[in-house]
């Protein structure tokens, strides 16, 4: 049993967040369910966490920011995982993304190109209840083809495009979900799903995200 802060104050504020998220349109039970669990407070940088249930975006560091709740859950539904399934996180962060997907049972593979934020992710208190979440360093737009193939894929930047390395280390009828920067003020969410025939893409909300780098740092 592993033990970790979390007031009936802060469990109260999760319910509140997850009615927000609720009211402003996400319908998919497990993703509010996982939303409900996941203590947000555990992910946030000194300072911030007394916001932690506020449905924004704050900073992490390293010019990163935690996702605003509503952002992960949208793309979190768009994702339509399902226990156990094998997903590949372009962009740790903070790693409350990957930790949504983990309570949703699924096995995450995360890459975060930052030195800083992947050794700051070794030390969480928070890595022992996500067992089944994979923090890797490295240029997540080259993927993780030691451990391809993935059923879903899921970039947490504003990517200019998609790279067919990552479609390639998807598995048929997979999809990957990415905020698509087309060089406006914000991005556009597009879900690819790798069908027999190609690539069949679906557009949805404009959100706005840090871009998406290459290399490492």
């Amino acid at each position: 049993m592993y033990y970790f802060p979390d007031s009936p104050r802060q469990q109260k504020q999760r319910r509140t967040l997850v009615a927000e998220i609720r009211r402003k349109g996400i319908a998919d039970e497990r993703v509010l369910e996982a939303i409900g669990r996941v203590p947000r407070h555990l992910f946030m940088s000194a300072g911030y966490s007394e916001d932690a249930y506020v449905d924004s975006a704050f900073p992490i560091g390293e010019g990163q920011t935690i996702s605003q709740p509503y952002t992960v859950a949208y793309q979190t539904a768009l994702l339509q995982v399902e226990p156990g399934q094998r997903v590949l996180e372009i962009g740790s962060g903070s790693g409350y993304q990957a930790a949504v997907l983990g309570a949703m049972g699924a096995a995450v593979y995360s890459v975060e190109r930052i030195a800083a934020l992947y050794h700051r992710l070794a030390t969480q208190p928070w890595r022992p209840l996500y067992p089944d979440v994979h923090f890797y360093y490295g240029d997540g737009n080259e993927g993780l083809p030691q451990e391809a193939p993935f059923d879903r894929v899921l970039i947490t930047a504003a990517a200019p495009d998609w790279s067919d390395v990552l479609l390639e280390q998807l598995l048929p009828g997979g999809c990957l979900v990415l905020p698509f920067d087309n060089g406006g003020a914000h991005q556009q969410m597009l879900r690819l799903w790798k069908e027999e025939g190609g690539v069949r893409r679906e557009a949805f909300g404009f959100f706005s995200f840090v871009p998406l780098r290459r290399g490492v740092e």
